[in-house]
């Protein structure tokens, strides 16, 4: 009900402003909404619904409880990350499956690492070699939990693998482009590595392993390159070209070169950013928290948006990427948690004024999702 009240609106803006699209992705923020709202969502909605039935029926309660735990808390990413999925075209459905199914792995994991029994990072480091299975068609799944006391997930985590695998086998080219997926795979998973260990030895690790990327990108510190790893967005963007057969080994490396580090820079510091007092209270690491002070933290993020206008000017389909960009500042900042954040709010909203008046839409349009949602 809600998407169809909020598609009927933004059917109305398209008629009235005589809009005629050229192709079939969206060319202005108010078609991409109405694309989100009466397609993308609810087919989220299903994959979802599917997933939750399956982990619902997981057989050791722990896993059982970090499976349904990480969809119903993280339903968001799932639904964020979807949007890319109009770049595939006739294929949309099948893109969705794939991020859906992809994003799921990355949410379950992040709870087993962070909520759960182990802080063993050999456990860490085999959990996430499903991520990379998931992007690695002929390879052979695993029992993925060898090295942890729970066991039975009733092969949850292996399907999750095998419908990712099952769609990426649709690509012809996947050969060929596949290498900048799984490298911003490799640095996910380092990142889900040193960060989730014991307190003590997660600063120096994840400082040492910045070292080895350093000279590569001196603009970073090495907290900053961390939440950069952190995003699964290029691989959505590439995963949807592919489906759609546009996509060869020169628009992946764009791809890989315009969102790394910058678009998932910003896609994850502006998560951290809105978590800060959340993360004091549960005791977790938060990136943002390594600025000198709120002054230094609004420069950067600041300079984020900056080098994201930039570097997605190298891309086709710009409007649409200037959109995600748009739309992640828009989203984040429209979360209920930034108006009880003190001196953050007022960096907020410089920051929402900074982004620009499409940033605004943006916000001002999930606000009203939200209220009809019943989420304010």
């Amino acid at each position: 009900m809600i998407s169809y009240r909020i598609g009927k609106k933004y059917e109305s803006i398209r008629q009235s402003e005589g809009i005629i699209l050229a192709s079939k992705i969206p060319a202005n923020a108010p078609l991409l909404m109405k694309d989100v709202y009466q397609k993308i969502f609810p087919q989220v909605n299903r994959e979802l619904n599917y997933w939750k039935e399956r982990a619902s029926e997981i057989p050791n309660p722990e896993l059982r409880t970090q499976a349904l735990a990480s969809i119903q808390d993280k339903k968001f990413h799932c639904q964020g990350g979807s949007v890319y999925s109009v770049l595939a075209g006739d294929s949309w459905k099948e893109a969705i499956r794939f991020i859906v199914a992809y994003q799921t792995i990355s949410d379950y994991l992040d709870n087993l690492c962070d909520r759960s029994t182990s802080l063993d990072p050999e456990d860490f480091r085999l959990l996430h070699q499903s991520m990379e299975d998931a992007l690695t068609p002929h390879n052979q799944v695993k029992n993925y939990y060898k090295l942890r006391e729970e066991q039975d997930d009733g092969d949850y985590l292996i399907d999750l693998v095998i419908t990712c695998q099952n769609v990426l086998r649709r690509v012809d080219n996947f050969n060929v482009i596949g290498k900048y997926m799984l490298e911003l795979e490799a640095l996910y998973s380092d990142l889900q590595v040193h960060k989730h260990v014991k307190h003590e030895e997660r600063i120096p690790r994840l400082e040492e392993w910045f070292h080895l990327y350093q000279q590569k990108w001196p603009m970073l510190s090495w907290y900053e390159f961390s939440a950069c790893t952190g995003s699964t967005l290029g691989i959505f963007c590439i995963t949807s070209y592919a489906l759609n057969g546009n996509m060869n080994e020169e628009l992946a490396k764009r791809i890989y070169d315009s969102y790394f580090p910058y678009l998932q820079g910003l896609h994850i510091m502006l998560d951290y950013f809105i978590d800060q007092e959340e993360d004091r209270i549960e005791g977790d690491l938060n990136f943002c928290n390594y600025y000198q002070n709120e002054q230094e933290l609004e420069k950067r993020l600041i300079y984020f948006v900056e080098q994201t206008n930039e570097q997605i000017k190298n891309l086709p389909d710009q409007t649409f990427h200037e959109m995600i960009q748009h739309g992640l500042v828009g989203l984040y900042l429209a979360d209920p948690k930034v108006k009880k954040m003190n001196k953050a709010y007022e960096t907020a909203k410089r920051l929402m004024k900074a982004s620009g008046r499409k940033s605004q839409f943006f916000h001002w349009n999930i606000r009203l999702y939200n209220r009809l949602a019943g989420k304010y």
